[in-house]
């Protein structure tokens, strides 16, 4: 892909767009909130969320069945679940080579609603860990995409600016996130060579 002279740093999310995790997470998901808050959610109801984060999710839940449910309980079950499952993750090979790329020409961080023990375990898993500068997720900040704030801190742990930056995204929540942080955001669903599924 052609990268404009202007820009300083190059974003990446994480899940859906270096890697297609969809499958894992469905699956963590199910089984954790089936087994640790009693519910069962339909495949259709959870791919219609991707993108949300584990908080989103959950107050969703909440809030369409009255319920409080035990949230570090069913997030620790599902991360392990997503860990479990990393050996068959795959990754999107389009943006692993826009990625491999630019590395050592740009600075590159991975800016992700996902917890950082997950993401960086889907990172180790492509051999991808090391080649970014900052990794930003959603423990260090205080509201997910679509808010800018993540995208916001990588810029600032890049040394740049915002408006220098290009962003590469697959969600309609994160597309907002790097909208709002005012960065250039490019959608990789059209260019992905995986289209998830239940």
């Amino acid at each position: 892909m052609w990268v404009s002279a202007d820009t300083k740093a190059l974003i990446f999310d994480c899940d859906g767009t270096l890697v297609d995790s969809l499958p894992l997470y469905l699956a963590a998901w199910l089984e954790a909130l089936k087994t640790k808050g009693g519910l069962d959610v339909s495949p259709e109801w959870f791919v219609s969320r991707r993108g949300y984060s584990e908080g989103m999710v959950l107050s969703e839940l909440e809030k369409t069945h009255a319920i409080t449910l035990n949230r570090p309980a069913i997030m620790a079950a599902t991360r392990e679940g997503v860990r479990q499952r990393l050996s068959s993750v795959k990754a999107n090979a389009p943006v692993v080579a826009l990625v491999r790329e630019w590395a050592g020409r740009l600075p590159l961080a991975v800016a992700s609603s996902g917890s950082r023990e997950v993401v960086e375990a889907e990172l180790a898993a492509i051999g991808l860990l090391e080649t970014f500068s900052a990794i930003v997720t959603i423990e260090d900040v205080t509201r997910p995409k679509p808010a800018p704030d993540i995208y916001l801190l990588a810029a600032r742990r890049l040394g740049v600016t915002p408006e220098s930056c290009l962003v590469f995204e697959d969600s309609t929540e994160g597309l907002e996130s790097a909208r709002r942080a005012g960065m250039r955001a490019e959608d990789v669903r059209p260019w992905s060579d995986f289209r998830s599924a239940p």
